[in-house]
């Protein structure tokens, strides 16, 4: 077994360590005079029981808060490893078809087909990866010549896409939303908005200035892969972005940017801009109009647009209620902003997990739902792009170059 799929949720894992860390503890005094070398031996089982009650301590914060299923989904390290993924496909998905056996098998149970694969994107070249989740409907001769509407949900940082099986159980979510008839069903795109390595590499899900485009492989790429693959819907009201914590951000940073693409947006426990802190790295150097054009405050005022925005925050959470104050203060018409404020446990999964039905029941209250192609022809709304700054990051959009 590979370390990235060792489980940092398991209560059996979390029983080991604890066992450990209290043999550790009992060991310090039980050989203290008993050693021969007593300084080397002293320090050594001191120091692991430090070490070990750490440990333990983080892992059971884990576990009440929810965020890291393994330690592959903690550290990034590139080994893909998340149960509840029904197949693997080809680069780009280019054998998707084999699908359709499982596909009309999890039919009959109501149930998604959930992929992963690797995409590579068109212009960034960036190659990251994607997990895809396909509805019931998506193999169903009824829905042939139909469109789907999707959802891109992006992660938190330092997850992948990983988190979206094991951490958030949305498969599940997803098909009972669907079976109510809460959301039409919906191609989700789950993408890794970081790339590896993840540990001090916090890219917040943007262009960086003469680094990797971050948000054009989010945006311009996966949109462009997903309408060629997956056969969705061009219509920018069948598109909606989502996400938790940063990927919160990431879902209003990216609809403002972007909204002759995306309709809809929903923040769970996001903020207005980009974070900077040790694990950031240096996104913008020193370019204000770089950090300006990525703040969502600054663009529904600059460049407001037809979009609709849910934004979710804990009353425990003062910088993401902050945000949502702010955003609403500078926000014109047509920019629609729809906030809730929710009893929390603070900022962690698990508060995230608590809103995910009544999240996905507003995404299918405000997105279009299958329609033949026929019917796309004004797929954009009147939603114009704007001219992006130029980052200076590999295949990056600037200007109106959308």
């Amino acid at each position: 077994m590979h370390l990235s799929s060792i489980r940092l949720d398991s209560p059996v894992n979390m029983i080991v360590v604890v066992v450990l860390t209290l043999l550790a503890i009992i060991a310090v005094p039980w050989f203290w005079d008993r050693w021969k070398r007593k300084r080397l031996w002293r320090s050594a089982t001191t120091l692991l029981a430090v070490v070990l009650v750490v440990l333990s301590t983080a892992m059971a914060g884990n576990m009440i808060g929810g965020f890291f299923p393994t330690v592959g989904s903690l550290l990034g390290t590139g080994v893909y490893a998340a149960p509840g993924t029904d197949a693997e496909a080809a680069q780009n998905g280019e054998d998707l078809d084999k699908l359709r056996d499982t596909g009309v098998a999890h039919a009959r149970e109501g149930k998604g087909t959930v992929v992963h694969m690797k995409v590579t994107g068109r212009r960034t070249k960036l190659t990251r990866d994607v997990t895809v989740y396909l509805p019931p409907q998506y193999f169903d001769a009824a829905y042939k010549e139909l469109k789907f509407p999707a959802i891109e949900w992006i992660p938190n940082y330092p997850s992948g896409p990983e988190v979206f099986t094991s951490g958030y159980h949305m498969p599940e979510q997803l098909d009972a939303a669907i079976a109510k008839k809460a959301l039409p069903p919906t191609v989700v795109i789950v993408p890794d908005p970081t790339g590896v390595p993840k540990v001090g590499h916090d890219t917040e899900c943007v262009d960086e200035v003469d680094g990797s485009a971050n948000d054009t492989y989010l945006t311009a790429d996966l949109h462009d892969w997903a309408l060629q693959k997956l056969g969705v819907s061009q219509n920018r009201r069948a598109w909606t972005i989502a996400g938790w914590s940063s990927g919160g951000y990431c879902a209003m940073n990216l609809v403002t940017r972007h909204p002759q693409w995306y309709g809809q947006a929903v923040s769970v426990s996001g903020y207005d801009k980009a974070q900077i802190d040790a694990e950031t790295e240096n996104l913008f150097k020193n370019r204000q109009d770089i950090n300006d054009a990525n703040n969502v405050r600054i663009n529904v005022g600059l460049h407001p647009a037809p979009i609709d925005i849910l934004a979710i925050a804990g009353d425990k959470e003062a910088n993401e209620s902050a945000s949502i104050d702010r955003i609403r203060a500078a926000a014109r018409p047509p920019v629609q902003l729809s906030s809730w404020r929710i009893k929390d446990a603070g900022h962690n999964m698990n508060t995230f997990k608590s809103q995910i039905p009544d999240v996905l029941a507003w995404i299918g209250a405000h997105m279009s739902g299958p329609a033949p192609a026929g019917r796309q022809l004004e797929t954009t709304g009147g939603a114009l792009p704007w001219p992006l700054p130029r980052s200076g990051a590999q295949g990056a959009l600037a200007d109106k170059d959308q």
